[in-house]
C-alpha cells in the first residue's frame, strides 16, 4: 500500500473514531439527564440515592451485552462503576441543596 494510502486511511479511521467519540458524548449526556430525573423522584419520596442491588445487576447485564457484542466485559468494570459513582453523587447532591446544605 502506498504512504499516501495509509495516511488516508488512517485519516478515515481516525475521523469515524472522532464521530463515535461525540456520539458517546451526547449519550452519556442523555444518560446524565435521564438519572437526574431518577435523582429528582428518589429525593421527592425519600429513597436513598443509591441501589447497589441495581446496580450489580446493571454490571452482569451489561457485560452480556460486551460479551454478545465480541466486547472484553472487563470494559464494563473500567467505564461504568465510575459513570454509576458520578449518578449516586448527583444524587446525593440533590438532598443536599434541596434542604439547603452545601
Amino acid at each position: 500500500m502506498h504512504p499516501d494510502d495509509v495516511l488516508r486511511e488512517l485519516g478515515e479511521y481516525r475521523a469515524s473514531i472522532d464521530n463515535l467519540d461525540a456520539a458517546m458524548i451526547r449519550l452519556l449526556a442523555e444518560r446524565f439527564r435521564v438519572t437526574l430525573r431518577v435523582g429528582e423522584l428518589k429525593h421527592q419520596h425519600k429513597l436513598p440515592p443509591a441501589d447497589p442491588a441495581r446496580e450489580e445487576h446493571q454490571i452482569r447485564r451489561l457485560k452480556e451485552i460486551a460479551r454478545d457484542a465480541g466486547l472484553d466485559p472487563g470494559v464494563v468494570e473500567l467505564v461504568f462503576p465510575p459513570l454509576m459513582a458520578e449518578v449516586r453523587r448527583r444524587h446525593r447532591e440533590l438532598g443536599k441543596s434541596a434542604s439547603g446544605t452545601s
